[in-house]
């Protein structure tokens, strides 16, 4: 088989990294791919949301199966797009992907459907909302409906912070037309976990549990980013309460989409809050986490090309998902100044010295004409390790990273540090 991997971070070098050891795999090329990919595949110089060079693309070298890491071009309508062309794509349709690109259309899904979701109110008019604001009691959450990067949810902890967050949304506009419409929800407390699952439209296979960190600093603190590292599994979340969310959210979730009028094929990500014991839907994404899918993946004992292929054929029913019972830790290597302004363009030293074991999955890099690995984006690299328990698999992370070095480089110290005391304070 010939694949295309559309997307350029670390989640599509993952992908790609996985896809390249299935024996029914002869080539993979990436669109646009990095540094990571360039040695393990074919680079294209196609933008992810370049969707009708994308298809040219795939029908000159005659690809066998598209996989898509990014929402952009799923939002764009790409999987409608390639289905015209007759060339098998994994992911969902522009209209199923609305539960990751509308927030109001997920929530009104979940309404619909009884699927748990926290208690808020949907605006379209400024004034409205920020009356709404007022008599509510901070924190409070902010979502602009649309896509922004990971960056469009925001937890203000006074009124103060909520009113400047929604005039950002909705007046200043910081997010173009993503922010038209807010989703205004009351604060939940309590442990977040990722679980994504693979889904063919009626069967639903879930992947083992991720945690992720989305502040810039330790302990949580300073902005938002698109994720600084993650860990899987949460000891925390039990196989009992993957069938739980399983049976009430994302079969419910797959179920309705159904029932729209518009079946969901591909991955479906549902971020949930444990409130009480119990599962609350924080958000649905509709494609593969990043950084999640950097801890995941190397969890997976099945071929991934057998799974994407049971999706998008309507099979998944008959595919049998193992994963490892080992533990794994991804830790994010940023430029300075993410998730702000930043530099590109440094040289980064030092990937070929890690320990054998050790996966560095690239993200923001490229190639130069000199064979030197350059950054070339906020979110440079993510370092992997895979351990018999999460302490093993986090030291090997941590003793490894300062090997690698470009200048101005920063990374969080405690990724899955919470997790590690957590075991070990056990009796």
């Amino acid at each position: 088989m010939k694949i295309l991997v559309v997307g350029g971070g670390g989640r599509e070098h993952t992908l790609v990294w996985k896809i390249v050891q299935s024996p029914r795999v002869e080539r993979v090329f990436a669109a646009p791919g990095n540094a990571g990919t360039a040695a393990i595949a074919e680079n294209l110089n196609l933008r992810p949301t370049d969707i009708e060079g994308l298809g040219k693309a795939a029908k000159e070298k005659g690809i066998d199966l598209a996989v898509v890491g990014p929402e952009a071009p799923l939002a764009s309508g790409i999987m409608d797009y390639f289905d015209s062309l007759g060339i098998p794509i994994f992911g969902p349709t522009k209209a199923a992907t609305q539960v990751e690109s509308s927030k109001v259309f997920a929530r009104n899904l979940m309404e619909k459907y009884d699927i748990p979701c926290p208690k808020g109110a949907i605006f379209s008019s400024y004034p409205e909302a920020r009356e709404y604001l007022q008599e509510q009691r901070p924190p409070v959450v902010i979502k602009a409906d649309g896509l922004a990067a990971g960056k469009g949810v925001i937890i203000a902890g006074s009124l103060a912070e909520a009113h400047k967050a929604l005039g950002d949304i909705m007046e200043a506009k910081i997010f173009g037309s993503a922010g038209d419409r807010v989703v205004i929800d009351g604060y939940l407390s309590g442990r977040e976990v990722s679980l994504i699952a693979f889904t063919d439209g009626k069967t639903v296979s879930p992947m083992v549990p991720a945690c992720d960190y989305k502040k810039i600093g330790d302990n949580d603190r300073g902005p938002n980013t698109g994720g600084m590292g993650s860990y899987s599994p949460p000891g925390f979340f039990s196989a009992g309460m993957t069938k739980k969310v399983t049976k009430d959210i994302l079969l419910p979730a797959v179920k309705a989409m159904a029932k729209e009028g518009m079946p969901y094929k591909g991955v479906l990500y549902a971020g949930v809050m444990i409130v009480n014991g119990e599962p609350v839907v924080l958000e649905f994404n509709a494609r593969f986490g990043d950084p999640e899918t950097q801890v995941v993946l190397p969890l997976l004992k099945a071929d991934l090309v057998d799974i994407l292929m049971a999706v998008v054929q309507g099979n998944l029913d008959r595919v049998k998902i193992e994963w490892s019972s080992e533990a794994c830790v991804g830790v994010v290597m940023a430029s300075d100044g993410y998730p702000g302004s930043y530099k590109t363009g440094f040289p980064i030293q030092g990937i070929d010295s890690v320990d054998k074991d050790v996966l560095v999955f690239h993200a923001g890099t490229k190639l130069g004409n000199d064979g030197i690995i350059y950054t070339d984006g906020g979110r440079v690299l993510t370092v992997v390790g895979v351990g018999k328990d999460m302490a093993e698999a986090r030291e090997k992370v941590y003793r490894n990273i300062p090997n690698i070095y470009f200048e101005g480089c920063h990374y969080r110290k405690d990724i899955a540090l919470r997790e590690v005391d957590r075991i070990n304070s056990k009796p």
